[in-house]
């Protein structure tokens, strides 16, 4: 809403809008674009006019999508959906998202879903086999291993430690190997 509303006082039509990512195809001159850029940053919103840049901030919003929905079917490989979801060949996206984020798609995915696990450790509303269950885990132990390789703890100790920081989702790059 705060970006449509920009958009409005920029006198600059919106073709296309969704999270993250909206569209005019109204010219902008360089004088514009510097004002779009600076009253984007004020509202903590980055302009990406690099198509590389566009579609691996699509990659990473359909990513956290995809984490969040209760229904997802996990069944398809990552590679597939993404693919048909970014319409783009994922060999593409691969190299582009690693050349940009310093990760591969993977390592970001994985590290997604331990902020995810976080949050609902967090929220102490669901037991860890719930958990498992609900991000597609195979089993209880898979989760547990992945998320000491990534956080250093287990998920008992995570939620019993005082230190339960998390990452605003924007910010999670990935898990050092």
């Amino acid at each position: 809403m705060a970006v449509e509303d920009q958009m409005r006082r920029w006198e600059l039509p919106v073709t296309h809008i969704v999270l993250g990512e909206v569209s005019t195809n109204a010219p902008i001159d360089d004088r514009l674009r510097e004002t779009i850029k600076a009253d984007l940053d004020k509202l903590g919103f980055e302009l990406i006019d690099d198509k590389r840049k566009q579609v691996v901030e699509r990659v990473k919003t359909a990513i956290i999508e995809l984490i969040y929905q209760q229904d997802f079917d996990q069944r398809e490989n990552l590679s597939t959906w993404l693919q048909e979801k970014v319409k783009q060949d994922y060999h593409q996206l691969s190299i582009w998202f690693s050349e940009l984020e310093s990760t591969t798609i993977e390592k970001y995915f994985i590290a997604q879903k331990i902020e995810r696990v976080k949050e609902l450790l967090h929220y102490e509303e669901l037991t860890l086999t719930e958990i498992a269950d609900q991000l597609h885990y195979s089993s209880v132990a898979y989760l547990s291993n992945q998320f000491k390789k990534v956080t250093g703890y287990t998920p008992s100790a995570y939620k019993s430690s005082a230190d339960k920081r998390r990452q605003p989702l924007d910010k999670v790059k990935s898990y050092k190997k």
